[in-house]
């Protein structure tokens, strides 16, 4: 029972890391620059900071779940395999996550992460200046 409860424990474990790892990397290669190009292909002003960071996380928002509601579902298919489950169902189940999941991220993403992070880092780099790379020459 106990060597169950740890084997779970370390399974899940395991796969909350493979999960972020996951997203890291398809946040960063994927839907980062793809909703950068997205967000300046659009006719609007870009001098206009907040229209750019709406529009940026609008398109990567959408992206995300897009990606990741198919991660979710491929991986709780290998979790537990559907035996004899049609292409439609699969199709359905897909629609009705991204349509919960873009419902939760979207104001999430805009009225409270968003903003916090923003403001967070603006205080962060307005105190400390701009970060830059030392390079050591004496080596």
């Amino acid at each position: 029972m106990i060597n169950d409860v740890y084997r779970n424990r370390h399974q899940d474990d395991f796969q909350f890391m493979a999960q972020w790892v996951t997203w890291h990397l398809v946040e960063s290669f994927i839907v980062g620059p793809l909703a950068k190009k997205i967000t300046f292909s659009l006719p609007f002003d870009k001098s206009n900071k907040i229209l750019g960071v709406l529009a940026m996380s609008f398109f990567m928002v959408i992206v995300m779940v897009l990606i990741i509601s198919l991660y979710g579902m491929i991986s709780a298919y290998l979790a537990d395999p559907l035996n004899g489950v049609s292409l439609l169902f699969l199709l359905h189940t897909y629609l009705h996550t991204v349509t919960r999941n873009f419902s939760l991220a979207l104001p999430y993403q805009l009225i409270i992460l968003g903003p916090l992070v923003r403001y967070i880092f603006g205080k962060f780099i307005k105190s400390n200046g701009p970060v830059m790379p030392t390079v050591n020459k004496s080596v």
